[in-house]
């Protein structure tokens, strides 16, 4: 008869025969399925041999199959991660894990299944005492001898502890540190391991901070601010002196230039320098990878309701969970409905959101997914102030300079259908399509020319409607193999990419309509809208058909050396086709030229990691920019290209990441506009350098912290001769600011009631390109206080923001081909929400 072992676990006592059952104490909240409550889980491991028991793995095996998401981090987080998840007791020692990672998992399986995954070259093995209980131990151990004291010995108490395992996809997180990011790599790969420089903001400073635009959140990165958006219809940004153009993504996936809603968003990773590499022509800046939510398993449903200065108001609706009773099939539905008015007068805008996706697990190998949104927007654009002399015009900040019937109107269209399918526990191939479609017309009159005066603004017309369409497809093979004592992980991918406008309307913008305003003393209403529209159907005179086409062929492969040098290596091809033709009586007429370009990119980076908290890397990089347009012949520019240099340091203490970078960043064939003709003529090289630091995470279990800090040197390093004659070399690039930092925190007073507060802090900037005028430093202030009810298992959150509490007067960069365009910063606003979880 076996002997009998008592082994005591707090204040329980578990008998056991042959064997120690040392299960892992985890607390789950029944508020938040999702997580383990507290900010450490404390796992009481008692250890012992086995000397009689032998491997029982049939009732793992046959379990059936559950989902895991489980991301690269330590093998020790990983292991807690998988045995919260499947219910599975594991008995090792702290030694046995220590100094070991883990690449994750992410799929539907059995529990034996993801152990396998987790545990691939770790050089761990484990053996089943029963059907719910596993030891693991290193292979090179022999199994110790029985002690003589019965069939088993207990070796003393450990207690092993660590932060909880972060979810990605958990709608409960209050993370501001985020230890894995797919946008560099197209895997996911620790950001403590990939040598380039990303960032990532979380779902949970969005909602600390009420971000309901992309830029709001953005702000929180160092390097990256507001940049010429043409109105407030679309999002602009500039990242390490470049605008990015289009260099949105939605999922990996290439997006129209549109403004984005952030009420399906989980997070934004923002990718730094040059990314051509593995997403095709691109602005070399950066790039934006905007990550929506997912189906969950577990139900989830909130519903949020905020509202605001300048008539705010704002509904969204979040649900997700199982379609059938065995979570084979996943869905998620977010709506949103905006309607806003403006401290800027005349201004409104209207939106209607739904984003529906579906998760289908075929089996524990395959996966399909299928994501749409609409959104509808309608409103009034907004075309800020002029500058006078070098400052904007000291007008009242309330006061636009247009016509209170100018309206706009966006129909935005996305499908995206994405699968994957496992071979085996090394092996993946990913698919994805993408397809886009935008219908925009725009009625606006918008300011030409601010006479000498500088008060007589003469007004021009932009009666304009836009359809344009895009398509893309994605191939990806993912694989993880060793060889010559290296640990590799590849991409092997292609990607298509297709892109189609036709643009007609009537378009006198660059030529007075007759009608002038006085920006002192506006008096509106002279401006004939009938006989515009009238205009615009018989007598268009702007048609403007721009196309474009590629095909890319990319390989990387990621090398492990000694578990502390990593090397990654790739590079693309690229095959471009740029069509573009315009003309003034019609779209048969269009004279279209074609032009194409070959180029190979490579990338390379370095990474050595002495301790399992610092990073130190270095990365080089070439790339291929987007189609550069027409000159004033018709006839296609030279396409951007780009080099970068980084060098870094990254650390993580658990509960904090960190991460410093200097780069040199150059551009070749850039465009600037001159102002005197508002044509667009070769500028020649322009250089970015700097020194970007950013800080997330928490300090303690109460206090979370994010924040950044940008010196920005961006100046035109050789100049052509513009037709206006002016000398741009040596000149800074317009509305990069040379010094930019952010810093907000939040502290939880108790586990109901938190405050936080921020400042935002931008240095002068030039407002264009010949440095005529310039955009004034500023500093912001904002500051929330929420309060959580709980109410049975579900929760009612109630919240006020107050931003730029101290209402002062700022601008944000605008377009830099004209002095007339400048966006003026919001005052003071306060906006309150209530959210109700369950």
């Amino acid at each position: 008869m076996p002997t009998q072992h008592e082994f005591q676990f707090g204040n329980h006592t578990a008998a056991t025969g042959n064997r120690c059952m040392a299960p892992a104490e985890f607390e789950f909240s029944p508020k938040n399925p999702y997580r383990k409550t507290g900010s450490t889980l404390t796992i009481t491991l008692l250890t012992a041999t086995l000397a009689l028991s032998a491997p029982v793995a049939g009732a793992l095996a046959a379990e059936a199959p559950r989902e895991y998401t489980i991301p690269a981090q330590s093998l020790n987080s990983a292991l807690m991660a998988f045995a919260a998840a499947s219910g599975v007791e594991l008995i090792f020692t702290a030694d046995t894990v220590r100094g070991l990672s883990s690449k994750g998992l992410s799929g539907r399986m059995t529990p034996e299944q993801a152990l396998n995954r987790l545990l691939a070259g770790s050089g761990i093995d484990y053996r089943f005492v029963d059907g719910r209980t596993v030891t693991l131990e290193r292979k090179a151990s022999p199994v110790p001898a029985s002690s003589g004291a019965g069939d088993a010995f207990a070796l003393g108490k450990v207690t092993v502890s660590a932060d909880a395992v972060y979810d990605p996809n958990d709608p409960y997180s209050k993370d501001y540190a985020v230890p894995n990011a797919t946008t560099a790599t197209k895997t996911d790969t620790p950001i403590m391991e990939t040598p380039v420089s990303i960032q990532v903001v979380p779902r949970a400073v969005m909602d600390d901070q009420q971000a309901i635009r992309v830029e709001d959140a953005i702000k929180n990165v160092s390097g990256v601010i507001p940049g010429a958006s043409d109105g407030n219809y679309m999002d602009a940004f500039i990242v390490r002196g470049f605008d990015i153009g289009n260099n949105t993504y939605r999922n990996g996936y290439r997006t129209q230039r549109q403004q984005s809603e952030t009420a399906n968003l989980q997070r934004l990773e923002i990718l730094k320098g040059a990314a051509a590499m593995l997403y095709g022509r691109i602005q070399p800046g950066g790039l934006l990878n905007l990550v929506t939510k997912q189906p969950l398993e577990t139900p989830y449903y909130a519903v949020q309701q905020q509202f605001g200065s300048y008539d705010l108001y704002r509904t969204t609706l979040d649900a997700t969970g199982p379609v059938l009773d065995d979570k084979s099939l996943l869905y998620r539905f977010n709506i949103a409905y905006q309607n806003t008015n403006s401290f800027r007068d005349f201004i409104s805008t209207e939106r209607i959101f739904v984003a529906p996706s579906l998760t289908w697990n075929v089996t524990s190998d395959t996966q399909f997914n299928l994501n749409l949104e609409y959104k509808h927007d309608w409103g009034v654009d907004d075309y800020g102030v002029p500058a006078v002399g070098k400052r904007p015009a000291p007008i009242p900040i309330s006061r636009r300079l247009g016509q209170p019937q100018e309206n706009f109107e966006n129909d935005l269209l996305l499908i995206n259908f994405n699968a994957s399918h496992a071979f085996n526990e090394n092996w993946k191939l990913r698919l994805g399509v993408n397809a886009n479609s935008n219908e925009f017309s725009q009625e606006d009159i918008p300011p030409r020319i601010l006479e000498a005066d500088n008060r007589t603004l003469q007004q021009g017309a932009w009666f304009m409607d836009i359809s344009e369409s895009s398509r893309g497809v994605n191939l990806d093979l993912v694989g993880n193999f060793q060889a010559l004592g290296m640990d590799h992980s590849v991409l092997f991918g292609g990607d298509y990419y297709s892109y189609e406008q036709k643009s007609g309307g009537y378009a006198n913008r660059y030529q007075p309509i007759g009608s002038a305003i006085d920006i002192n003393n506006p008096v509106y209403g002279g401006v004939d809208f009938r006989r515009l529209r009238s205009l615009k159907r018989s007598s268009s005179d702007f048609f403007y058909t721009p196309e474009e086409e590629w095909f890319g062929l990319y390989f990387q492969d990621d090398i492990t050396l000694f578990d502390k040098l990593h090397i990654l290596g790739g590079g693309r091809y690229d095959w471009a086709t740029t069509i573009a033709g315009f003309s003034n009586t019609s779209f048969d007429a269009v004279n279209k030229t074609a032009t194409r370009n070959e180029r190979f990119s490579p990338r390379v980076g370095i990474l050595y990691q002495p301790w399992s908290w610092l990073s130190l890397y270095g990365n080089y990089v070439e790339s291929l920019g987007s189609s550069n347009g027409l000159n004033i012949s018709n006839k296609p520019f030279d396409p951007q290209t780009a080099t970068q240099y980084e060098v870094g340091i990254k650390a993580e203490w658990n509960r904090i990441m960190a991460s410093l970078a200097y780069y040199h960043l150059t551009k070749d064939n850039l465009l600037t506009t001159n102002l005197s003709t508002g044509v667009n003529e070769p500028l020649g090289e322009a250089r970015s350098q700097g020194i970007e630091l950013d800080v997330s995470g928490k300090i303690t279990d109460q206090l979370h912290v994010i924040a950044s800090y940008a010196f920005t040197d961006a100046r035109v390093t050789k100049s052509n001769d513009l037709s206006g004659g002016t000398a741009l070399e040596g000149r800074r690039l317009p509305h990069v600011p040379e010094h930019q930092a952010s810093f907000w925190v939040k502290y939880s007073i108790t586990d109901q009631f938190s405050i936080g507060s921020g400042v935002y802090l931008v240095s002068q900037r030039e407002g264009d390109t010949t440095g005529s005028f310039q955009l004034p430093g500023y500093a912001r202030w904002d500051a929330m206080a929420a309060y959580r009810f709980d109410i049975g298992k579900n929760r009612l959150t109630a919240q006020i923001n107050v931003n730029n509490i101290l209402d002062m007067e700022y601008y944000k960069s605008g377009q830099t081909w004209t002095r007339l365009r400048i966006p003026v910063g919001e005052p003071l606003m306060v906006l309150g929400s209530l959210r109700l979880e369950f």
